[in-house]
């Protein structure tokens, strides 16, 4: 089955991997066919384990290899295409759309979270699907108040949030190879 993993905080505030070298630590995990889209954190690659038992071995393995408490977040191929489809926003060259991957039960956390925030024009949250998707003026991403409540160190385990364009590159990958 091919995967993505959506690795958290890798190249920001000083946990700096070169993807290579990630892409190495995941085959000499006994993972198949990787490959990296950018230098954020995502891998794709197939296995036939299961994403439970794949997120235990590969966070081991991170952390072992870099050195730091390494969080990740495996979608199958069909669980990350439902990211890419489930987009509730309209595209604006104005605005950054997020998506959020993360633990069960983790969108409502951020909704909640989401709530109690100030918020910008144009700022909205929605969750689809048990996903939750977040709009931004663009500029304003790590200025926000609810950009802020990202780097809690409480939710650190929690989830990841990509640029939604970034799943469209990840699904390439997963269906071009």
């Amino acid at each position: 089955m091919k995967y993505c993993a959506f690795l958290r905080g890798v190249n920001v505030k000083g946990t700096n991997m070169k993807m290579v070298d990630v892409c190495q630590v995941f085959k000499e995990a006994g993972m198949n066919d990787v490959g990296s889209v950018l230098a954020s954190g995502n891998i794709v690659f197939s296995s036939d384990k299961n994403a439970e038992d794949l997120k235990v071995t590969l966070e081991k393995a991170m952390s072992d290899h870099f050195s730091y408490e390494a969080f990740l977040f495996i979608r199958s191929q069909e669980e990350t295409e439902m990211f890419w489809n489930s987009i509730p926003f309209e595209k604006s060259d104005d605005l950054h759309m997020y998506a959020f991957v993360g633990n069960s039960g983790v969108e409502n956390i951020l909704m909640e979270e989401f709530r109690k925030a100030s918020k910008t024009e144009n700022e909205k949250a929605e969750i689809i699907n048990g996903l939750f998707y977040w709009q931004v003026p663009k500029g304003n991403t790590l200025d926000s108040s609810f950009g802020k409540v990202l780097g809690k160190k409480s939710l650190k385990d929690q989830f990841t949030s990509r640029n939604i364009n970034t799943f469209e590159k990840v699904l390439k990958k997963m269906t071009d190879g």
